[in-house]
């Protein structure tokens, strides 16, 4: 959901789909016994099985799915949708971007390195001052999608995926546009750029593509045949189904914009407006609309 940690610089985040299909976490009237005794089991990539506490997970998850540096107030946002993730799946995951990635303290030591001590104080001080905090819409736990950066228009869910969500909605994030590297272009052979979208052949005719009003791609014609935004993105590992593609003879160049789905919340735009004095609950309300933050 990756290049998420703290390193030279912060890096951009892909995204996670959060796309559980039960609600069995259910809001607990008995919050306080809820927060003392809520563990996690993670599948590990290592083929180990793990239990731990729910707030020493989340160190493990925000500390891998936002860089450290990233302001006070962005961390605490990345908590609850985090913690929100994990409730939703009924508290059951596996430690990779299918879930939400999760790297232990000897992990995050290596990855942190001489400033462990300062990075993890930041990301369990966000975790804690968030305690047992998880988002609802109508007394329901939410689908709490999360990206990197977008256009400067997040994404309506049934735009990319299948089903329609009333938090999910497309809303500015204008303070994506002015993230270093949000434009990345990539260039492909012909050959391979045809074969990756499963035709014998060169392909000879791309249209324009049909756009949604906030700018990703709905749908493009390849020789004929229609393919949506998100099928050429993930067949050609595109960072973004907002793109432009351009060719020659021998080359197709596409430009892409943003890194992730789009969908839920922006982690770069959380940080931009933390930088600019909102708070978590803020950023939350604007990404996930309609929701409350309420208590496990």
């Amino acid at each position: 959901m990756w290049l998420h940690l703290d390193q030279k610089k912060p890096a951009l985040n892909e995204e996670k789909s959060g796309s559980a299909q039960n609600d069995n976490g259910q809001i607990n009237a008995d919050a306080d016994i809820k927060e003392k005794t809520q563990t996690v089991h993670i599948k590990r990539k290592n083929g180990k099985d793990i239990t731990m506490e729910l707030e020493e997970y989340l160190i493990g998850v925000v500390g891998s799915e936002m860089p450290a540096s990233f302001a006070n107030e962005a961390l605490k946002a990345q908590a609850v949708a985090a913690r929100t993730f994990v409730a939703k799946r009924n508290f059951e995951v596996d430690d990779t971007t299918s879930s939400q990635v999760f790297q232990d303290e000897s992990q995050l030591k290596q990855v942190w390195g001489e400033h462990y001590n300062e990075n993890q104080n930041r990301v369990k001080n966000a975790v804690m001052e968030t305690k047992g905090e998880v988002l609802t819409y109508q007394g329901e736990l939410i689908t709490a999608a999360f990206f990197s950066s977008c256009n400067g228009y997040t994404n309506n869910s049934e735009d990319y995926w299948s089903s329609k969500s009333p938090y999910l909605r497309s809303v500015e994030s204008k303070w994506d546009k002015e993230v270093e590297g949000n434009v990345q272009q990539t260039t492909f052979t012909l050959s391979d750029f045809s074969a990756a979208l499963g035709f014998q052949q060169a392909v000879t005719s791309i249209s324009l593509p049909k756009r949604y009003p906030n700018g990703y791609v709905e749908s493009i014609l390849i020789d004929g045949i229609s393919f949506s935004g998100r099928e050429v993105r993930e067949a050609l590992s595109l960072r973004s189904s907002d793109f432009e593609i351009t060719t020659d003879q021998q080359s197709v160049i596409i430009k892409t914009t943003g890194f992730g789905h789009g969908i839920g919340m922006s982690q770069y735009g959380a940080k931009a407006m933390a930088e600019a004095g909102a708070d978590y609950q803020k950023i939350l309300k604007h990404y996930y609309s309609g929701t409350e933050i309420t208590k496990l």
